[in-house]
């Protein structure tokens, strides 16, 4: 997919913010790789896949070799320089990185192998990291990483044939059931959850609904179907409007807040592809 002329601007403007943080390429000169958000490497990384960069572009693939430069024996991802590698960081590495065509490679295999052998009773992805305290809600896995590991494994071949997977779409199916906040990072489903986010950055009722619908166990499923419905109630014309926006985003033209996107309605459209209700 190449770029629209309509969105040069909004590319030209992620562009920007190439060196804001003292290196190239949206991090700092010790590859803090998450940090800066919205404009972090990764966040960078997904805006440009979504308005039409291909992965091969000389950018992305820079940006490619800084995250595997930060991968670790055993397959995770050291994103920060210091202090402990959490689960979502690496879920973060993969999920960008399968996104951008690497699921194949070698050390990405290790990688998602290194995630299904971390995998919670639960069924989810859970860090040992206690911001909030502890309580009965902390036992659960943290759901948004849950979400974005299923987000990357889409691509895999394991993809509707491994049961890990099946059990981590159940985990995230129960949440809509739960709602309430879950997790040691205490991820709910609350006003801002059931407000459409785009682009896909944050634990929302949209990304939750897209990426499950590549999931057979989810396809049919009665809280699945809800969420959808849930998503489609907030549509006019048959498109996706924007409901809420990071504000450093809000003068891009690709999602702007209250208006329908044509990006975010290709994604909608893949959901109902997923369900078999169109044909492409």
């Amino acid at each position: 997919m190449a770029i629209d002329k309509q969105y040069l601007s909004d590319v030209e403007a992620i562009l920007s913010h190439r060196h804001d943080q003292g290196a190239d390429y949206w991090t700092t000169p010790d590859k803090r790789l998450i940090k800066g958000s919205p404009f972090s490497m990764i966040d960078c990384i997904f805006y440009l896949l979504e308005l039409g960069m291909e992965s091969t572009d000389p950018v992305l693939k820079e940006c490619a070799a800084l995250i595997f430069s930060t991968c670790q024996e055993d397959g995770r991802f050291r994103l920060y320089p210091k202090g402990s590698i959490y689960p979502c960081h690496t879920a973060h590495a993969a999920n960008v990185l399968c996104h951008m065509g690497y699921t194949h490679d070698r050390r990405l295999e290790k990688t998602l192998q290194h995630l299904l052998d971390i995998q919670y009773s639960d069924g989810g992805w859970r860090c040992n990291k206690f911001s909030y305290g502890r309580g009965p809600e902390t036992e659960y896995s943290n759901p948004f990483p849950t979400l974005n590991i299923l987000n990357a494994f889409r691509f895999s071949d394991s993809l509707n044939k491994e049961p890990a997977l099946d059990r981590a779409v159940e985990f995230l199916l129960e949440h809509w059931t739960i709602r309430k906040p879950i997790g040691p990072c205490h991820y709910g489903m609350g006003t801002l959850f059931i407000q459409v986010e785009y682009p896909f950055r944050n634990y929302n009722l949209f990304v939750y609904v897209y990426v499950l619908s590549f999931y057979d166990c989810a396809k049919e499923d009665p809280r699945f179907l809800k969420a959808l419905r849930a998503l489609e109630s907030k549509m006019k014309d048959g498109q996706i409007v924007v409901e809420r926006i990071v504000p450093k985003l809000a003068t891009f033209s690709f999602c702007k807040k209250g208006k329908p996107s044509a990006l975010a309605t290709i994604r909608y459209r893949e959901i109902l592809k997923n369900l078999g209700r169109i044909d492409r």
